[in-house]
This record gives C-alpha cells, structure tokens and sequence, in this order.
C-alpha cells in the first residue's frame, strides 16, 4: 500500500511541476501546488456538484426524519464527503510536505478550517441562490472563488504549519 502511496505521489508531483516554469515569476513552488491542486478539487467538487444537484437529488428537496435539506445544500454536503479526504491528501504529502505538526493535529486543523469553509460555502450559498436568485451553479463558482484566498492562508498557516526558517542576518543578531 505504501508503495502504492509513494507513486501516485510522486506522478501527482512531477504533473504538476511540469507546468510550475509557466508561472515561476508569479508564485513560489508551493503557492504554485496548492493552486494546481486545490483548483483540481475545487473543478472535482464543481463537476459532482452539479452532477448531484441535476443528476442525483434531481433539484428535490432532501427530507430526512428530523430535517428538510434544500437541494443545492444536500449537493454541497455530497460533494463534502467527496472532495474533503482527496484535498487533505493533496494537502499533506503534495503540498504542504514539510510540516512538523503530526497527522491527527493537522487533520484536526485541515478539518476545522474546511468546516469553516463549508460555513463560508453555505452563506454565500444562502445568500446567491434564496436571496439574489442567481442559479445554483454559477452560485457556486463565485462562491468558491471568494473561499480560496482565506482556505489557503489558512491551510498553510495553521493546518499545516512548517518550522519557520532563519536567516543567517537574523541569526546574527539573536541574543
């Protein structure tokens, strides 16, 4: 299994980096991963969005025993349970390699910045579908795009914190 592991690692990594000498100029390496990762969840999540807003809930609303879910909310919820273990993946061993945090702090922290993601994710939701009546997919393209710039500061900064490093101008002065 961990063999298994290593090479689709190791084929995600050398896909992407194929392209990083495009967009050298403009962001680092890891800035470069994130966005090439993350976009490739998020056009994962935009895909089963909207195959189970149309496909699957057929636009109906979901009832279950204690609640009635509305249908671009049971979408958004199913695309959850899809796309949250492949980003934390990505996350982990493509991205944010480095980190020193161990694995259950970072799911913990990959988990609670996710969460409020998803809050982000539903009131603009709430907000674009029931209140500005814009469709649910294009709904959720805006949405996504206001979510990414908070998920990643956040995923690196917390989620995945990395030992920080220091100059050799710093080192000088430490007392």
């Amino acid at each position: 299994m961990r063999a298994i592991h290593y090479k689709i690692r190791a084929w995600i990594l050398q896909f992407i980096d194929l392209f990083y000498p495009l967009f050298r100029r403009f962001m680092t390496l890891q800035m470069f991963r994130y966005a090439a990762c993350g976009g490739g969840n998020t056009v994962l999540s935009i895909l089963l969005y909207f195959i189970s807003y149309n496909y699957i809930l057929q636009k109906q609303m979901v009832h279950l025993e204690f609640v009635t879910i509305s249908p671009h909310i049971a979408a958004l919820l199913l695309c959850f349970f899809i796309t949250f273990p492949i980003g934390f993946y990505l996350s982990m061993y493509v991205v944010f390699q480095g980190s020193f945090l161990r694995r259950r702090t970072q799911l913990l922290r990959y988990f609670m910045v996710t969460i409020a993601c998803m809050f982000l994710n539903y009131f603009f939701l709430k907000l674009f579908v029931e209140k500005l009546y814009w469709y649910p997919t294009p709904s959720m393209m805006v949405t996504t795009g206001l979510v990414v710039s908070f998920s990643y500061f956040s995923q690196r900064y917390f989620s995945f914190r990395q030992p920080r490093v220091v100059t050799k101008a710093e080192q000088k002065f430490n007392f």
